[in-house]
């Protein structure tokens, strides 16, 4: 049986992270690492064919906007790797676990976040502790 995304949310608690599931998350990643590469390719090749034959205050506007698609492009390309490591875990058994409490990360997390390493409780404590620092 096939599952969509309907099926995933429906799915038993006691059945978590059964075949289907994993295939439907591998499938889900493949498709998003594949869009995100074309995407990626897309941008880049759009930013070296803008033409800079503009007077300066066209110029400086053009590249603000240049260097804020390049931190844009810089960002999602670092989606990839952890796309990988998400096909990873998938292969060796640990995904939609959390790292740090191996408690289940929950479906409609990883529907979300596919890629998602920690619990949402988890990640909701790591983030007090960060602010936790930041502010003293």
């Amino acid at each position: 049986m096939k599952y969509t995304e309907s099926k995933i949310k429906k799915a038993s608690a006691n059945r978590y992270m059964n075949q289907d599931q994993l295939d439907f998350f591998r499938e889900r990643l493949i498709i998003m690492k594949d869009e995100l590469r074309i995407h990626l390719e897309n941008e880049r090749t759009q930013l070296g064919q803008q033409s800079r034959e503009c007077d300066d205050l066209d110029r400086a506007q053009i590249e603000e906007e240049i260097h804020l698609r390049l931190r844009i492009l810089d960002r999602e390309s670092k989606l990839l790797p952890k796309i990988d490591e998400a096909i990873k875990r998938i292969d060796d058994g640990s995904y939609g676990y959390c790292r740090n409490t191996g408690e289940a990360i929950g479906i409609e997390r990883l529907l979300v976040r596919p890629t998602a390493l920690f619990s949402a409780e988890e990640k909701n404590r790591q983030e007090k502790i960060e602010k936790a620092y930041r502010d003293s």
